[in-house]
């Protein structure tokens, strides 16, 4: 159901080219970080694990600290059902200062084809549009359809959203918690012909549909405190 890149880089501090790269403390250039932020070309380390579920964590380094001078924990729990994937992040302030963190779960989507896939759920939203310089406009269509490279911000959206690909008569379903934004992205002919750790036709194969916080503005915890938010992945055929 994920898309993973044939030339996805599986070496730090590489990010991996598909699956779903966590954006955090920093999603995009909303910030001063480097793009996405530095979790998700980080190390974690196993907290606990079944057959079904794993639970790993990061702590800021001393070098991170230097870029984000914020100590933080992060954790992410996944648990795997037959149709259904559950992902949870948390984010406990560690610190003795408060802080404004940004995040996305980045998820790559398979699709059998971009022509017989798109978006629904978005119709009457406002959206800034990263490639007109975060220009806002609103959501005309009943969905999202993909004819050249499209990388929208969604601003305070519905809570369930999907991709629907009528190729492979299928929908993928997120349904997200915590997370007011949704970030839906493809790269389309020229882009993905420039990125090194993606097949110049890849993107004919995938659409990425992020739950998010972005747009709407950041969040601000305390130290102490935990951030925590999710989405859950689910599979309806049709």
């Amino acid at each position: 159901m994920l898309f993973l890149s044939n030339k996805a880089v599986f070496k730090p501090p590489k990010a991996i080219r598909g699956g779903i790269p966590i954006c955090f403390p920093q999603f995009g250039g909303f910030g001063p970080l480097s793009q996405h932020g530095f979790c998700r070309n980080s190390d974690f380390e196993l907290v606990d694990g079944g057959s079904t579920s794993v639970t790993l964590s990061m702590r800021t380094t001393e070098e991170q600290l230097k870029l984000f001078p914020h100590r933080f924990e992060l954790r992410v729990t996944i648990s795997i059902g037959d149709e259904e994937l559950e992902q949870t992040l948390e984010a406990r302030n560690s610190g003795d200062e408060p802080f404004e963190l940004t995040a996305a779960l980045h998820t790559y989507i398979a699709v059998s084809s971009i022509e017989k896939a798109h978006v629904v759920g978005l119709k009457g939203v406002e959206y800034m549009d990263s490639l007109q310089d975060k220009k806002r406009l609103t959501e005309q269509g009943d969905s999202i359809t993909f004819s050249e490279e499209l990388d929208r911000i969604y601003l305070s959206t519905p809570d369930t959203l999907e991709v629907v690909d009528e190729g492979k008569k299928r929908a993928i379903q997120i349904e997200k918690e915590g997370f007011p934004d949704a970030v839906v992205w493809n790269p389309w002919i020229k882009k993905a012909a420039g990125m090194a750790d993606f097949g110049d036709d890849e993107y004919k194969e995938m659409v990425c549909l992020e739950p998010a916080v972005a747009g709407s503005g950041p969040v601000a915890l305390q130290p102490g405190k935990t951030w925590r938010a999710k989405q859950t992945l689910s599979v309806r055929q049709f």
